[in-house]
């Protein structure tokens, strides 16, 4: 047997464009849920209240998640140039496109075969 740890996957909305992403293993599974345990604690805190700077203040956690699990996820970047530099995981975070951003943040989600209670938690 012969097991790859990532995976490759191209775009959808940029022609030439792909995304490495990992795929889910027991330590990886235990080293995301460390990075974003705090984040999503305090986002499911926020989003449980009514009032509007909570749920602003929650919106922003959620983003800082999605980022974590952006740049755990994504080792890499071909074929997209980020102001006249190659594209890594930190620049398409930082700069990139968000279509892409949303695009290689799903193939993670995809590839970590975490559902959404799973990644809340």
């Amino acid at each position: 047997m012969t097991y790859e740890s990532v995976t490759t996957v191209p775009s959808r909305i940029a022609d030439g464009v792909s995304y490495t992403v990992v795929r889910l293993s027991f330590a990886r599974r235990m080293e995301l849920m460390r990075r974003v345990r705090d984040l999503a604690k305090r986002c499911e805190f926020l989003e449980a209240g009514q009032d509007s700077p909570g749920a602003m203040e929650g919106a922003l956690l959620r983003a800082e998640v999605d980022r974590v699990f952006l740049t755990w996820g994504l080792r890499a970047v071909t074929g997209l140039a980020i102001d006249g530099a190659t594209a890594t995981p930190e620049t398409l975070a930082e700069s990139g496109p968000e279509e892409l951003v949303r695009e290689a943040l799903a193939a993670v989600r995809a590839a970590s075969g975490l559902d959404a209670a799973e990644r809340k938690n």
